[in-house]
Formats: C-alpha cells, sequence, structure tokens
C-alpha cells in the first residue's frame, strides 16, 4: 500500500505577534473555523505593554498541506505582525499548566501522593476528600499523571493550554 502524503497528520505550534486590540483574537480564530482547521490548544497574553502587542500560541494539526495553508493564511491577516512555526524553525521551549482534581479515599491516598511526589505536583489545596494539584510541563507529561489519575479518583481538569517561545537568541 503506498502511504500518501496528505494521510500524515503532523502536530504544529505556531507563535504569532499580534497587535493588543479588540477584535484580533476573533478574526484568528475565524479563519481557523471558517477553513475548518482544528485548534487543539490556545493560550493569548499581552507581551510588550509599549508597543501594545500580545502573542497567540496556538497547536493545530493537519496533513504538510494543511499546516503550510495556515501558517500563510496566518501571515496575511492584518493584525499579524509575525508568525513562527515553532515546529519547523528550530529548538523551543513549551510548557503548560494543569489544575487537577482528585478525590481520594484512605484505600488510595499514598498511591496519589506518591504520583505527586514522581511528577513533581505541587499540592494547592486539600480537603478531607479531595485534592488539587497543579503540574507544570510538557503537554506529554501531563497527559500521562492525568491517565494515571484517572483510576485513582480523578474529579476535574484546568489547563492552561501551550506557553511556547523559541531557544537562543530568536525572537
Amino acid at each position: 500500500m503506498i502511504t500518501i502524503k496528505e494521510d500524515i497528520q503532523e502536530t504544529h505550534t505556531f507563535s504569532l505577534l499580534v497587535d493588543n486590540e479588540a477584535g484580533v483574537l476573533a478574526r484568528v480564530i475565524g479563519l481557523f473555523s471558517g477553513r475548518g482547521y482544528n485548534i487543539e490548544s490556545l493560550t493569548v497574553a499581552e507581551v510588550d505593554k509599549d508597543s501594545h502587542t500580545s502573542r497567540i500560541t496556538i497547536v493545530s494539526k493537519g496533513s504538510p498541506k494543511t499546516i503550510d495553508q495556515i501558517k500563510r493564511h496566518l501571515e496575511r491577516l492584518v493584525p499579524v505582525h509575525k508568525v513562527t512555526d515553532l515546529t519547523v524553525e528550530g529548538p523551543s521551549v513549551e510548557r503548560e499548566m494543569a489544575l487537577i482534581k482528585v478525590l481520594y479515599t484512605n484505600e488510595n491516598k499514598e498511591e496519589i501522593l506518591r504520583l505527586v511526589e514522581i511528577y513533581r505536583a505541587k499540592i494547592v489545596d486539600t480537603t478531607d476528600r479531595s485534592f488539587v494539584f497543579e503540574l507544570t510541563g510538557a503537554m506529554d507529561k501531563i497527559n500521562s499523571f492525568i491517565d494515571l489519575l484517572r483510576p485513582l479518583g480523578l474529579n476535574d481538569i484546568s489547563r492552561t493550554g501551550l506557553a511556547a517561545i523559541a531557544r537562543g537568541s530568536k525572537n
């Protein structure tokens, strides 16, 4: 069987430097929804008050052709100053933060606390029946921690989405 290149799905992280003004995020999201592209993770924050710019970090998945189309469409949006495909353009640092609530019993409390120690999560809240943990790291690390907690009483999750930045002297 011949593998068609369009069947290959790649995950890419895009970093956009944009004007910090009303409607910019809506235009970026509209680009994705209007063309049927999925956003797997999205974070936005102001990065420079003086120049009124924000960074939008978007994780999306698609064929190589789709990924190329996404980048070209983003570069044409008016409020976008710069688009960087961090997946292609060299090494980057990527982190996510999650708050994870687990309901525990006397029987599984020690096992949960051992996992917390192994993953270096922080206990940020505790009651007589629950813990809330904070875990920061790569998406795979957080996913692994969550998967291990599922059978132990996982109750709720809140994730920030991926924050990413190029390594070294690139900006």
